[in-house]
Order: structure tokens, then sequence, then C-alpha cells
């Protein structure tokens, strides 16, 4: 059987990292599984087509949820990266670390060794940040990071409407304080979206100890007895073992995950037995522990004609798309997202609880509701949500989507904090800065003020942010839900290991490119045997009043 030292399944933000840091000393060989295909398309490459290749199943797993029982039986959409790069292939290019407090919860919570201290010096690593680096932000990493340029009028009036509201401005959300408004950062470089694949994988991909084998499904990882030795996959139709002789590691994904693991015999054993897979260990918290973020658009109309709405059109598009190839700026260059806030829903909240992005055009997400009129929105949504959901096997074949239930919104604190997010929100838009441009509210509607009336408006409207995670959690192997130790290696077994965003304890305040990228890059160095990076003393931010005022 052909051999490797490592097998990694999964070229997403994770797998993409530890494809380039396995191999940068050129002492071990690595086979990179992949389901996907290539990235090398203009609607993956260009920011601005970020809502596309989410829309095409050459690019997107295109998973569903299980009716979710508190959004009125809606299916959600769950998309996820299925091509080389993954999710940041075609996610919206967002960098949000995650605040401090994050990371301090995950290590009290039994992951030693991942707080703050111990994973800032790993972000830092990771990036090259266009204005340059500080204690916080990196200068010398693949992935680069910069600023929209924040020429529409709108992005500088939402953030002096929440000042007037009572919110700091903040310098850097990823620097010494998160909690405020200002401007957002997203993983684009001289205009081209810079996903993992960008970052990390291409400039490995000549290297003569790394093999990349794309459009190959993972279907089992091979154990010999508590040991993983290899992994069976299928291609072009045809089923193939390749060896491991020192690692297995998975990163496919909070979804991915834990379905391989579980088609292995990995898992619950009682779910195992109920598809006649032999249990081989149990681990009841694979596929558990599932958690997202929530958000719905506040979408106010805009009296003067300087949104995004203008560029809707079909000319105006293929304008800004050949603007694009030729020079590589103007709409096309840009994520839109250019300024954004983290704020706390109520007094006795720590640290923010409320993440907005802000977008001078009314429009989903995901590209499927057209703007019909000049508008703005802001996405708003709860950072730590208490409901928890599952991903669980539908069957035993590898090609049949697991099920995938989130239980949005079960917890009454969630459906409180979704009211903050209307009310809140609603009071930064009332803002004198808005005054010159504000419209009627398109949504929620000016008369959705009740909580009842909110709860019905959430329900029927909010939307995923696509951040699931947490499936694999990380933890003390004290711990009966832990998954993985905090080296990343699967608890009770030798030679495997998960690395990607499943094995958050909690999610995290914000999007969660950055902190899975993150999470690669100190796995690598866990897999390597190498000393951690020192751990670094710069300072974060806690609101001095945090305990009797909402800001």
């Amino acid at each position: 059987m052909e051999s490797f030292d490592y097998v990694i399944v999964g070229a997403g933000s994770a797998g993409c990292v530890l494809a380039n840091r396995l191999t940068e000393d050129g002492k071990n060989s690595v086979l990179l599984l992949e389901y996907g295909g290539s990235d090398r398309s203009i609607f993956i490459q260009m920011p601005a087509a970020l809502s596309i290749p989410m829309n095409r199943a050459q690019y997107n797993w295109f998973y569903e949820t299980e009716p979710e029982p508190h959004l009125g039986g809606r299916r959600m959409h769950t998309p996820r990266g299925k091509v080389l790069g993954g999710s940041s292939s075609i996610n919206g290019m967002v960098y949000v670390r995650g605040n401090a407090m994050d990371f301090e919860g995950w290590e009290q919570s039994g992951a030693r060794g991942w707080g703050y201290r111990h994973v800032l010096p790993y972000f830092r690593r990771a990036e090259t940040r266009e204005e340059g680096g500080d204690e916080y932000r990196g200068a010398e990493g693949p992935l680069h990071t910069s600023y929209g340029p924040m020429t529409n009028p709108l992005y500088r009036a939402w953030v002096e409407a929440a000042k007037q509201a009572g919110y700091p401005e903040t310098e850097d959300i990823n620097g010494y304080q998160q909690e405020g408004f200002g401007r957002m950062d997203m993983t684009v470089r001289r205009g081209q979206r810079w996903s993992a694949a960008n970052a990390y994988l291409k400039p490995a991909m000549n290297r003569g100890n790394l093999e990349i084998r794309s459009e190959a499904l993972a279907t089992a990882i091979l154990l010999e007895g508590r040991r993983a030795v290899g992994v069976r996959y299928r291609r072009a139709g045809t089923e193939t073992e390749v060896g491991a002789r020192r690692e297995v590691i998975l990163c496919g994904g909070p979804i991915n995950s834990p379905q391989l693991l579980k088609l292995s015999g990995i898992g619950p054993a009682s779910e195992l037995r109920e598809h006649g897979i032999a249990v081989a260990g149990d681990l009841p918290g694979v596929g558990e522990n599932l958690q997202d973020h929530l958000e719905f658009y506040f979408q106010v109309a805009v009296t003067q004609p300087i949104t995004l709405f203008s560029a809707q059109s079909l000319v105006a598009k293929g304008l800004i798309g050949a603007r694009w190839v030729l020079r590589r700026d103007g709409l096309g260059a840009t994520n839109h997202f250019e300024t954004c806030g983290f704020i706390r829903s109520r007094a006795g909240i720590r640290y923010p609880d409320i993440q907005y992005h802000f977008l001078p055009l009314a429009i989903s997400y995901d590209g499927n509701s057209l703007a019909t009129e000049h508008g703005m929105q802001a996405h708003v949504g709860p950072m730590r949500s208490k409901s928890r959901g599952w991903v669980r096997l539908r069957s035993i074949d590898p090609l049949d989507k697991p099920r995938v239930f989130f239980n949005y919104l079960s917890h009454p604190d969630d459906r409180e904090e979704m009211r903050a997010c209307v009310r809140l929100t609603r009071e930064i838009f009332a803002q004198p800065a808005f005054a010159p441009y504000r419209g009627r509210e398109i949504q929620p509607g000016a008369d959705v003020v009740t909580d009842d009336a909110i709860d019905a408006f959430v329900a029927a409207k909010v939307e995923s942010a696509y951040h699931p995670s947490c499936t694999c959690k990380m933890g003390d192997p004290s711990d009966p839900m832990a998954v993985v130790d905090p080296e990343t290696r699967v608890i009770g077994f030798e030679g495997l290991r998960v690395v990607d965003s499943s094995i958050m304890p909690q999610v995290t305040t914000g999007n969660l490119n950055a902190p899975t990228i993150m999470i690669g890059e100190k796995a690598a160095d866990h897999i390597l045997g190498r000393p951690m990076l020192a751990p670094s003393n710069a300072p974060y931010y806690t609101a001095p009043n945090w305990e009797t005022a909402q800001r």
C-alpha cells in the first residue's frame, strides 16, 4: 500500500495551513485529499462575486438542516466549501479573530494552552496586515489582510451614528479593543480573495514532498486497534487505500469531520450500532455541541442614489468585472463589508455578544433576494447562543449527507438577545449621522416593536451567518464530551487528530476563518513536536463599567 508520513483529509482553511507547514522543512511526505476541485474561477477570486460560488454545487456541499422547530419548521441552508481552499474560497472574506475572552473561556473549559496569550502569537504568525504589524497584528505571514477603501459615505455614517448612540469607536477590532465600531478587515490581497489556498497551498504545491489529490472522497479512517494507519478514499469510481506512517489528520470541518469519524467507528456507540457500524471507540461527543451564529438583515431605505443598488444591473456588473480583470480594483475588489461593530446586549455581559456587519445595499448575503431600491443594512446577531445541536449519520453511505440540526433559538436567552438586536440597531439608525440618508425602515418594519412581533419576525427572517462549529470539542480527556485533547489528538486513539473549526469548545465572537487558520498554525507545531511560540503579554480591553452599563 502506498504510504505517506501524514495524510490530511480536507483542503479547507486548516488543511491548507497544515499542508504548507508540515512540508516546509522538506522532511515529511504529505498527501492532501480534497473532494472538491480547482478554485481557478473569476467568481471565487473576485471578492465582490462572493455570492456566486456559494450558490454553485461545483463549490458547495449544499448541506441543509433538519426542520428547525423554533424557526417555523424552516430548513436552513448550511453552505460548506467543496473546493481547494474549502469555505475560505466561498466565504465573505471577513477577518475577525474573535475576542480575547473567547480563548480565555476555551482554556477554562479544559483546552489548556489555548488562552489568548497562547493563540495571539499564532494569529500574528499567520498574518501579513497591509498596514503593518504591531504587538497584535502580523507583518510576515502568508495570510494577507486589508481594509476596504470606505469611499461610500454610508460607511462613515454608520460609525458616527454608533458614536452618537454612545458606543466607542475602535481603531482595530482585531487588536487591543474589539468592543466598539470601526473598520472591518478582509482577507483580500491586491484586489483578490486571499483564501487559505492562495495563502498557504499554492506556495507549497511545487514541493516534492506534497501531493494533492482533488475529487477524492475520504470514506473511512483505516484503524489497527486504536491506531490510525491510513485512509480509504474514492476517486473516479475507484476505492483506494493509502497508509499514514505517522498520522491521519481530519480537516473536513464541523460536518464532514464528525461524519468521517462515525463512518470509521468512532463516535457515540448507540448511534454507530443503529447503523450497523462496529464500534472502534465510544466517544459520545462526536457530532454533538453543534453551534452557529444567527443573524438578520436590518434594512433601511436610502433617500440618495449613493448605494450599491446602482451597481446591480447586468451592464454595471459587467463593467465592474471588466475593470477587476484588467486592474484588480474598483467595486469588484472588495467584499463591501468595510465597517462593523461589536457591542454588549445588556449590563452584566463582560464582552461583546452582538456583532454587526454594515453594507451599503439592502440584499440577502447569498444574493438570492435582490435589492429593489436604494438601501443599507446591518447584519446583526448574537455571538454566544446557548442553543446546541448535532450532526448525525443519515446512513453509512459516505455520499449521503448527514443530518444537521442546530436547534436554533431553543434557549429563551437566545430569543431575548435577538430582541435586543432589533431595538439596539433601530436606535443606531435613528441617530443624526444618518439623517441626510435615512428613509423608511424596510425590515423588520417600524411596526415590529413588541416582544411577540420581534419574535415572529426573527423566526421568519433570521438566517445563518454560516459559522457551524464545535462538533469535535477540544477539552480535557476526563471530559466525557471532549473529542480531542489540547494537542488536537482524538482521545483514546493514536496517530489521529482533528484540526478545523469543529474542535472549538465554544464558537468565537465573530467570523470563523481567522480562528480556524490560527488553529491550523498552532496544531502544526503540536504535530511536529516543536516548542510552542512564546506566549504574548499584550493586554486586552474589558469595558470598565460592564457590570452596571450596556455601553
